[in-house]
């Protein structure tokens, strides 16, 4: 059976990106954004889950950096510069910014950092809201145009979303070798024990920055999609709740498992919407859903995953041990 689980999930994996693909061609203009939003929010999630998940980094402030990108892209493209052109600026800008923000985190750990990037988080939405000279304060910015792309022009909701899809597919792949590098090991390294890591000859402070900036980097790319996504913004989307909602995710998908963003994202985005059938009651429902998955299994939807595997892996290794262990004695 395990000469055949490699082929199964590569089947699996293109049956998702085809159904992802050809699916929505079938969807209605608001099916098209849900789906345009869980793509975007996934890429944020994908950042967090780099920073907490994968390097041990609390951090209460992607949403900020969600907000950092959207301004960029907002004003730029406003102001006739091309979209791709306003996501370089996005990600330099919070890259940047998430750097300067690693700065406590090499002094500070745990809740004494979720504190310090919370009152980033706060400081961000306070910029976004009162300086309204470059944000637009509290009338945010309107208008702000979807772009083309080699003469086709993606003002409607279906080639949007390709555009959103082709850019989680593009972060997903970079993310994907970036785990796999030396550098992926190494932040998990920090994450298990940061003296350990450090006694192996691991720069731990250049790592922990670099687990803040390139997460942060990944909320400016969603941030950059996620303004013409909506074609205007205000300060509102972008306060400590979107935060909140993105450790959610990756909490729920399985903080430190490389597919937990999506299916966080998934359950984030899209379960509220499948609960709409019961009107009132769907945050109610939806709210006892998490926690009910949370106490169950705090390590998220793939840790239930990840512990069925092993005690199935377990439980083989015990079989074999077992057979060898009756041919020893019938040998004797």
């Amino acid at each position: 059976m395990s000469g055949y689980a490699k082929p199964l999930k590569i089947a699996l994996g293109l049956a998702v990106i085809a159904g992802l693909i050809v699916i929505p061609m079938n969807f209605n203009r608001y099916g098209l954004f849900i789906l345009s939003q869980w793509a975007v929010m996934t890429i944020a999630a994908m950042g967090l889950n780099l920073t907490l998940g994968y390097a041990g980094q609390v951090s209460l402030a992607q949403g900020a950096f969600v907000g950092i990108g959207a301004y960029a892209a907002a004003i730029m493209t406003t102001h006739g510069w091309p979209l791709p052109a306003a996501i370089a600026v996005a990600i330099a800008l919070s890259f940047a910014v998430g750097w300067v923000l690693g700065y406590p985190a090499l002094r500070v750990q745990h809740h004494y950092l979720a504190f310090v990037t919370l009152a980033f988080s706060t400081l961000a939405f306070l910029v976004f809201r009162n300086e309204s000279w470059l944000t637009g304060g509290i009338y945010g910015i309107s208008g702000i145009p979807r772009p083309h792309f080699f003469g086709i022009a993606t003002n409607k909701p279906l080639p949007f979303y390709y555009i959103c899809l082709g850019s989680l597919a593009i972060v997903s792949l970079a993310v994907w070798w970036l785990i796999r590098s030396p550098w992926g090991r190494a932040f998990m390294a920090l994450r298990e024990n940061p003296l350990r890591a450090q006694s192996l000859g691991i720069d731990t402070r250049r790592y922990t920055l670099m687990a803040f900036a390139i997460g942060s980097a990944l909320g400016g790319v969603a941030g950059a999609l996620y303004a013409p996504l909506t074609q205007y913004i205000d300060p509102v989307p972008f306060n400590l709740s979107l935060s909140l909602d993105l450790l959610m995710m990756v909490i729920v998908g399985g903080a430190g498992f490389y597919f937990g963003p999506f299916l966080g994202a998934m359950i984030a985005v899209l379960l509220p919407e499948w609960l709409r059938f019961t009107e009132g009651y769907y945050l109610m429902l939806y709210a006892i859903a998490v926690m009910g998955l949370l106490i169950w299994s705090p390590t998220g939807i793939l840790g239930i995953l990840d512990r069925h595997m092993a005690a199935r892996r377990t439980k083989a290794a015990s079989a074999l041990r077992a057979v060898a262990k009756s041919r020893l004695e019938t040998a004797q």
